[in-house]
């Protein structure tokens, strides 16, 4: 069996290793900590990507803005940059305009030289013996076609530089407290109480093992034993029953797709340094060798969702089009280790409910479904019996893809002295067009013609993270035990309690 490399697609280093074999187009080689994967490359049969660059030539200060505004400093000078390109392919087009109509004279001249005409250039070419016409125009064919390839550098330039540009931004900054943690104060930034971290509950009651899993995989990965593992089920499940009686329709995605997939998304590095960390798996030589295209495992089942309808169009009659998945997920989260990283909170691996939808390309109707989406999220997150809030997100906290961000955070009673408290569960992003039209996903608009339907994508639940909520909040001192919210006990036996079996006590967590 061969040695599968899984790299990071922001610094290319093989990032873990896995006894596995893939299936053909998936087989790769064994790879080194410093063996580099060939650059991303599209497929004929790829979507190719449909940008208005139009609106930015004539905006560029609009997108400049944006992009210092969302911590994309490097893509701010990319809209003058196109403007720029643009007047020189423009100047490109007049030339080889000028050098077309002259080469046809010239043609012309040669076809018939009896030819008669008033026109002065072809008098002037008529004068013009034989073998000068045939000089001219084999300098005139081999002036065209650098013009033409200069034309098409530029245009790919262009096209890549645009296709770097996040999108622009709406809406406001705004905070809103569901419940406020027990204890405290609904107008208080941070309430009183304080608590024990979720890994030293779950390993007290021997239902987290980090230190397994340290050995097995290295920090991040963790291993769910016993209630806790049956708690993942619960909230799984109990996610997916609010989302599909809402009407939303169940989907099992794959978990690798293409890099450009993921790109076309949105997640992509904000620099050259990259915050957005991927896996990517690497090519066996015989696969680069005849341009197999990367692929990488997905961080979202947003990825796959909307790679469903890449390069394809959907009916007006289908819109809205709202699917729910439920996947397991892949990080790198390169970074220092610490307190906000701490547990399940930010880990390598884990199972994420996502929701996702198409729309007509009206704010309106997109807006009523992203609403849907925060709707359901709060029911879900109040059901849990969680105190959280409810964050509009600032310019500086979008992705590249995302017009407008909702978060929701829970208190984690652990993180109050350092953190204040406060984790991010869930997240809810309207993308207007930006993922369509780099997938080339149409519909049909007012009056017949294709335009690109809008997209939202929205965290159901992702489970790790409310796992660690749960056994926060739920943590009964006295009787060493976490309560089970209500709404997940008919997934866990009717239990009400999380009782494990006491493993130890005021220990250092190894792997942790």
């Amino acid at each position: 069996m061969r040695r599968t490399a899984i790299q990071c697609l922001r610094c290319r280093s093989t990032k873990l290793n896995v006894q596995s074999v893939f299936k053909r187009g998936y087989a790769v080689e064994a790879t080194s900590n410093t063996t580099t994967t060939p650059a991303s490359k599209r497929p004929t049969s790829a979507p190719k990507p449909i940008i208005d660059i139009r609106h930015i030539r004539q905006n560029p200060e609009l997108y400049e803005t944006t992009c210092l505004e969302r911590n994309y400093k490097r893509q701010a000078g990319n809209a003058s940059r196109i403007v720029e390109l643009h007047e020189q392919w423009q100047n490109l087009t007049r030339s080889s305009r000028t050098n077309r109509e002259r080469s046809n004279l010239l043609r012309k001249q040669m076809a018939n030289p009896a030819t008669s005409n008033n026109d002065e250039d072809l008098q002037a070419v008529k004068k013009m013996t034989r073998e000068e016409i045939q000089e001219e125009a084999r300098k005139l064919k081999n002036e065209l076609a650098g013009i033409s390839e200069q034309e098409e550098q530029i245009l790919a330039t262009i096209e890549e530089l645009a296709l770097e540009i996040p999108n622009l931004t709406t809406g406001p900054a705004e905070l809103h407290q569901l419940s406020p943690p027990e204890d405290g104060d609904t107008d208080a930034a941070t309430p009183i109480r304080d608590g024990p971290s979720h890994v030293q509950i779950g390993t007290d009651l021997g239902i987290l093992d980090f230190a397994s899993a340290a050995t097995a995989s290295g920090w991040g990965w963790y291993y769910l034993v016993g209630e806790a593992a049956q708690l993942e089920q619960a909230l799984v499940q109990y996610a997916l029953a609010v989302v599909t009686r809402h009407g939303w329709l169940q989907v099992s995605p794959p978990s690798i797709v293409y890099s450009h997939i993921g790109a076309a998304c949105g997640f992509q590095p904000r620099d050259q340094n990259g915050e957005q960390q991927v896996y990517t798996i690497a090519q066996a030589q015989s696969d680069a060798e005849r341009d197999v295209p990367e692929l990488c495992l997905t961080g979202t089942s947003e990825i796959s969702l909307a790679g469903m309808k890449a390069a394809s169009t959907i009916q007006t009659d289908e819109l809205p089009m709202k699917r729910v998945a439920v996947s397991r997920c892949y990080r790198a989260e390169a970074g220092a280790r610490g307190a906000d990283t701490k547990g399940l909170y930010r880990v390598h691996e884990f199972t994420k409910v996502e929701m996702f939808a198409w729309t007509a390309p009206d704010e309106d109707l997109a807006t009523d479904v992203f609403e849907e989406m925060l709707d359901m999220q709060t029911e879900i997150i109040q059901s849990l019996g969680l105190p959280a809030r409810i964050l509009s997100m600032p310019a500086t906290d979008l992705g590249a893809s995302a017009t407008r961000k909702v978060d929701m955070e829970a208190w984690f009673p652990s993180r109050m002295s350092k953190l204040g408290g406060w984790g991010e569960v869930t997240s809810a992003s309207l993308c207007t067009d930006y993922q369509s039209r780099r997938l080339a996903t149409r519909t049909r608009i007012e009056g017949g013609k294709m335009g690109f339907p809008y997209t939202a994508n929205g965290t159901a639940l992702a489970v790790p993270r409310v796992i660690a909520a749960i056994l926060e909040n739920g943590w009964d001192e006295e009787t060493m035990t976490v309560t089970i919210p209500e709404c997940l006990r008919p997934w866990m036996d009717g239990k009400e309690a999380i009782k494990g079996h006491i493993v130890r006590r005021n220990k250092k967590v190894d792997g942790v």
